[in-house]
């Protein structure tokens, strides 16, 4: 008969596989996407739709997605997503075997898909933690990090691959293949034990949720300032490589030192993260990749960019986790898909708007002081969280001592009397 943490950990290996073979899918069909795109619509700007349309429903999540977050708490729930997001996958080859793709399906697509992964993505990680619960200490921040892990090296496998089957002539069926390959993702979970939240009255919001939390916010002030300027280390590196006639270098040595380096991290972070206070170790982690953006905008060479992206890369992966497994210590249930989900918020809200501003500041001030001004405002984010933490920590000290002392006063007050 199979015990309790052998069924978490059957559970775990089939979340981990589903989550791992799909975004594995996602990387592939990054570079195969834009030239489907393109050959069917024409249009360079069309390249574009479907990944802005779908943020868009994430960044309202928190308006529109109070109730849906908390319904997705079981394996067979989240396999309805997938299923969902499966659908908004197959509309674009659909549309292109037929002839019919043009902006209405690739925004409708997005939006759609968008829908899905603003309830998947934090209800996978938090059913994630939840079944790491079940099986043991700590396993919860494991099964994350594993997960975030899985997913960085999929990161540095799957646009070789893509760009294999591209070359191989498979590039519309790639679509066809992410469609499917979600749709198992969520097959993958329909025998996941799940933990219903038991009923409340009102359901938490993630405002509410982070009364008493006020690290996580912190923590999420510090990644969302990384977020924001992220756009300088990928279209940054982009333009830098166009206008020096070299298209493509400086990115994919960015990239793939990034790459590289975020595995590495994966592999040591738990371990830093048992020992290290959370906020202090997300400051610090921004900090240095931060720093790393400065020396791409002064040492802007290839040798030197994989090198500062790969630094980048192990300490971008403490900082995410770091947040992460504050949230996962301090909550569960509901607040912690909550939190979780405005966690997903905060990173793509704070994405959108940097790339949003992103090319019209590199227009302007160019390649490498954008570099540069990014790991400034990135250093100084990071770093301001401390003394702000700090002073918090002192009023609410101070506050405790007055409540002490006041309380001490009437005691003495009413023996007097």
């Amino acid at each position: 008969m199979r015990t309790a943490a052998g069924r978490a950990r059957r559970d775990a290996l089939f979340l981990l596989a589903g989550s791992g073979t799909a975004d594995l899918a996602y990387r592939i069909t990054q570079v195969a996407f834009p030239l489907v795109v393109l050959q069917q619509t024409g249009s360079v700007a069309a390249t574009g739709l479907a990944g802005g349309a779908s943020g868009i429903p994430v960044v309202l999540s928190p308006w529109w997605a109070r109730k849906a977050r908390q319904w997705v708490d079981s394996g067979p729930r989240l396999a309805v997503v997938a299923a969902v997001q499966a659908v908004a996958l197959a509309m674009v080859p659909a549309a292109a075997v037929l002839g019919l793709l043009g902006p209405e399906v690739l925004i409708a697509s997005g939006l759609l898909l968008g829908c899905g992964d603003a309830l998947a993505t934090p209800g996978r990680a938090a059913l994630l933690a939840d079944t790491g619960d079940r099986w043991g200490p700590d396993k919860a921040v494991l099964l994350l990090t594993w997960q975030d892990g899985i997913r960085r090296a999929g990161m540095v496998v799957g646009p070789p691959l893509g760009a294999l089957a591209i070359a191989a002539g498979f590039t519309d069926g790639l679509l066809w293949v992410e469609a499917g390959t979600v749709l198992v993702a969520g097959l993958l979970a329909v025998s996941v034990t799940g933990e219903r939240s038991p009923a409340i009255r009102e359901l938490p919001s993630i405002r509410a949720s982070l009364v008493g939390r006020s690290d996580v916010l912190y923590g999420w002030i510090v990644r969302g300032a990384g977020c924001f300027t992220w756009f300088a280390f990928t279209l940054g590196l982009s333009v830098i490589g166009a206008e020096r006639g070299q298209p493509g270098v400086y990115v994919a040595a960015g990239m793939s030192g990034y790459g590289v380096g975020s595995v590495v991290g994966t592999l040591i972070s738990l371990a830093l993260i048992r020992r290290f206070p959370p906020v202090p170790l997300t400051a610090i982690a921004w900090t240095v990749v931060g720093s790393c953006w400065i020396g791409m905008g002064v040492w802007t060479t290839p040798a030197a960019v994989a090198v500062l992206g790969a630094l980048s890369g192990v300490t971008i992966v403490l900082g995410i986790g770091a947040i992460t497994a504050l949230i996962t210590w301090t909550s569960a249930g509901a607040q912690r898909r909550a939190l979780l989900s405005g966690q997903s918020v905060v990173v793509n809200a704070s994405s959108s708007a940097g790339l949003l501003i992103g090319g019209p500041v590199l227009a302007v001030i160019g390649a490498e002081h954008t570099l540069i001004g990014a790991g400034l405002v990135t250093c100084l984010v990071a770093l301001g969280v401390l003394p702000a933490r700090r002073n918090r920590e002192a009023r609410k000290t101070r506050g405790c001592q007055n409540a002490e002392h006041d309380g001490d006063r009437d005691h003495h007050i009413g023996r007097a009397a």
